[in-house]
């Protein structure tokens, strides 16, 4: 090797071990203030956490598994959300690929004739050249090393990211079809509630062309059947709707959406678990740590922008007059190096750094307010479930009175003791308070769904079955 060339090469290996000193400071996650209890939760926090078990599991629903995996295959959410990964990927190996030489090729070939004072002849020449040429940067102060952590903090974002947006579709789908199984129980109401009024109006109707009632009460039993039985395409206009909704969530064309069994079941009473388990948990959380992560390297990035830049040159080559003698003759190479630095830009450095410092602020600030609202989420989920659970049995004991008082006045109705006014009056004060009953079980459901989405549910447990390869350092 000529001598130049090992001193070249001995620049190269210092360049590398200097490399490893990046400037610009080291990421440390930023303390966030973690509550011992969250707010709203009664007994103490435990470990273990709803957010713990699968996702799949914690309905117990086949139908609504199958819905939920199907969105997360062919979601347009969790299409766009992956394509989303595979660009940051393909960013990311493009940054990286900054600390290796650019190799290029270059292949030429040249007829010429020379003037007739230089070339009395008139004859022509042929030259043949091919050339390899590289260049490369030595990553003296980091700042490619810093650049690629930045890229690579950017590509863990967007995989949590990717994650977070498959958690909220997994939600969406999940309240979508238990708000759509809550219809069915409206419309089951209102038709059974229109069958009864419905006999209530062909009752009177009977007797006053008999003689034996008015036309008042006939009327008013008129409009209470046209009342309620004026619910019955609203709820059905709100199951296609809902239904809607949901085929659009799982990527498909509209169509009808399945149903098994009763009305879905609360699932067992779990903790939600410790709060400080919630920061490694919450995608939205673990995504702004990464974009902290990336605005930290781009600091140092920036600084590094302060130094000079170092970087190797070489080409290697032949130039030969006839094709068939261009690799045995004309042997031609050359090696260089060269330093590029600042004297005068204007300010233009210093207020680069200066903006690379407040995007980092800004990326601590939101991670803060991500960490703070992930608590802020779980201590309202756990208050709406709650309080509902006693919504619920104050409902229920409503119901139970209603339906009792309407028993009672069809037997004083029968035994002469009473108008069928009060029949009439106790079965308008049942309907509402049978919907509003099912509303609030469903209202139950969702708050379970939304307690689940505000821990972050099932990744871990995802994570354990199909273990997520981080990509390479």
């Amino acid at each position: 090797m000529p001598r130049r060339a090992r001193h070249v090469a001995a620049l190269g290996v210092v360049s590398l071990a200097l490399a490893a000193c990046a400037v610009g400071p080291d990421y440390r996650r930023p303390p966030v203030a973690v509550p011992e209890n969250f707010y709203g939760e009664a007994r103490a926090a435990e470990a273990r956490s709803l957010a713990d078990a699968p996702w799949w599991d914690v309905f117990n629903d086949p139908v609504l598994r199958a819905l939920v995996e199907e969105a997360v295959r062919n979601g347009f959410d969790a299409r766009l959300a992956a394509a989303r990964v595979e660009e940051a990927r393909a960013q990311f190996g493009i940054v990286r690929s900054e600390f290796f030489p650019a190799v290029d090729y270059e292949g030429a070939w040249q007829r010429s004739r020379a003037g007739q004072i230089a070339n009395p002849s008139g004859g022509t020449q042929d030259a043949w050249a091919v050339d390899l040429g590289f260049s490369w940067e030595l990553d003296l102060w980091g700042r490619i090393r810093r650049l690629s952590e930045s890229a690579r903090a950017q590509f863990l974002a967007t995989e949590e990211g990717r994650r977070g947006i498959l958690l909220s579709l997994v939600s969406d789908v999940a309240g979508a079809y238990m708000e759509l199984r809550e219809l069915d129980d409206e419309l089951a109401i209102a038709r059974r509630t229109t069958g009864a009024f419905q006999d209530t109006y062909d009752l009177f109707n009977r007797r006053l062309e008999g003689g034996a009632a008015s036309a008042l009460e006939t009327a008013r039993a008129e409009a209470s059947l046209g009342q309620v039985a004026a619910e019955i395409p609203e709820i059905e206009r709100a199951i296609v709707a809902r239904e809607n909704q949901i085929n659009f969530l799982l990527g498909r064309n509209p169509q009808a959406i399945p149903r098994q069994g009763p009305s879905m079941a609360l699932p067992p009473d779990v903790p939600a678990g410790l709060p400080s388990t919630l920061l490694e948990r919450r995608p939205d959380v673990r995504q702004a740590e990464q974009l902290l992560i990336a605005a930290n390297a781009n600091v140092g990035a920036a600084k590094a922008d302060f130094f000079p830049r170092l970087s190797l040159t070489g080409l290697f080559g032949n130039v030969s007059p006839e094709l068939s003698d261009l690799f045995s003759h004309g042997k031609t190479w050359s090696v260089g190096s060269g330093l590029m630095g600042p004297i005068f830009r204007g300010g233009r450095i210093r207020r680069g750094y200066e903006a690379a410092q407040a995007q980092w602020q800004e990326a601590r600030i939101q991670y803060e307010a991500a960490a703070a609202n992930s608590f802020s989420e779980v201590s309202r989920a756990l208050v709406d479930r709650t309080k509902l659970v006693e919504t619920e049995r104050q409902l229920a004991r409503t119901v139970a009175a209603y339906q009792e008082a309407v028993r009672l006045a069809n037997l004083r109705y029968k035994s002469g003791l009473s108008a069928y006014f009060e029949v009439l009056e106790a079965q308008q004060q049942l309907f509402p308070a049978e919907i509003s009953l099912a509303r609030t079980r469903r209202d139950q459901l969702l708050a379970v769904v939304s307690l689940y989405k505000a821990l972050g549910g099932g990744w871990q447990a995802e994570e354990a079955a199909a273990a997520t390869s981080d990509p390479p350092r």
